[in-house]
């Protein structure tokens, strides 16, 4: 998905929009979405703790702690600030930021039933699921110029090899675009070049082409 689709999906999925830009826009998973909890959310500093994640285990919702280094710290985007904010706003440190219309856990099944299928066909999307979601942070994040160091940190890889095993196709495509931008700065560089010189004075003076092409 690219980011118009994003916002399409965003568009379609209603008051839940803010649950789509938190997936596309942090690479969180869903059981890390719908564990995170008010005293992770730092508004200051503009970053949430992933600590907690809530799975669905034949039917009962479980917490627990991700595995080490799943854990850890995301920088949450401007356009998730409000929304984040709302969310908080009259709960408990311990509450859930994003429940259920209830306002119990949001769970997967349901999420997907009342919201995400129904956006995803309104939005023209095919064969989508909230999982996809982590994949288009991951293509956001390398378009916008993060290295695989970064990307392993923000998605809670073990290691960048991982990151390199399951991307690996994006960070090519990073490396068409490193070349590209190479010969542009070549292209500056030798548009500014010697083309002569003449004697001045008794000395030789360098004279430059200061035009692009010539």
């Amino acid at each position: 998905m690219n980011r118009d689709e994003v916002e399409q999906l965003a568009e379609a999925a209603g008051e839940y929009g803010d649950v789509i830009h938190l997936l596309a826009y942090t690479g969180l998973r869903f059981g890390e979405m719908a564990g995170l909890r008010v005293r992770r959310v730092d508004f200051l500093r503009k970053r949430l703790t992933v600590a907690e994640s809530a799975t669905e285990v034949g039917g009962t919702v479980e917490y627990g702690a991700p595995r080490p280094h799943q854990q850890r710290t995301v920088p949450i985007p401007s356009v998730l600030l409000a929304p984040l904010a709302r969310r908080c706003e009259g709960k408990n440190r311990n509450d859930l930021v994003i429940t259920s219309p209830e306002g119990a856990v949001l769970r997967s099944g349901n999420f997907r039933r009342r919201v995400f299928d129904p956006a995803a066909r309104a939005a023209g999307l095919q064969d989508l699921s909230p999982h996809d979601l982590r994949h288009t942070a991951a293509s956001l994040l390398v378009a916008s110029g993060a290295n695989v160091k970064a990307v392993q940190r923000m998605l809670g890889h073990a290691s960048a090899a991982m990151t390199l095993d399951v991307y690996s196709g994006l960070f090519d495509d990073d490396l068409g675009r490193l070349a590209d931008r190479m010969d542009a700065a070549r292209d500056t560089h030798t548009s500014s070049r010697t083309v002569g010189t003449v004697w001045a004075r008794g000395s030789i003076v360098t004279i430059t082409d200061q035009s692009t092409g010539r």
